[in-house]
């Protein structure tokens, strides 16, 4: 599989057959957001959530150096994500572009995560 890029509202995200690696634009930067390189196989589970007109949607990867990677999202405040260095913030625009993210990213992950 050939890299694929992805551009989210804060991030450009390429996909690759074992990793996925997260660019900052610079607003995020300077922001304190952080580049980010989250290996497919260390990748736990992808959270999401879809854009609506109102509030941006996001992608996150939850990886297992994140030891608290599902209660904390589901407790912290929704503010939290938008700084998380592998979270990839999606506006109402993008949203195609979140729907193909998620659906290659889910390809690549099967693909090399042990069959059980």
């Amino acid at each position: 599989m050939s890299p694929q890029t992805f551009k989210g509202f804060n991030a450009k995200v390429t996909l690759y057959d074992d990793r996925v690696e997260i660019k900052r634009a610079l607003t995020a930067r300077i922001g304190g957001a952080k580049d980010c390189v989250v290996t497919l196989a260390e990748l736990v589970q992808p959270l999401s959530k879809a854009p609506t007109p109102i509030v941006n949607g996001y992608v996150f990867l939850a990886t297992d150096p994140d030891p608290a990677h599902l209660s904390h999202w589901a407790d912290a405040p929704k503010t939290k994500i938008g700084g998380q260095p592998q979270a990839i913030l999606f506006t109402w625009f993008q949203r195609s572009a979140q729907a193909e993210f998620l659906a290659a990213l889910e390809r690549a992950w099967r693909a090399v995560r042990p069959q059980s």
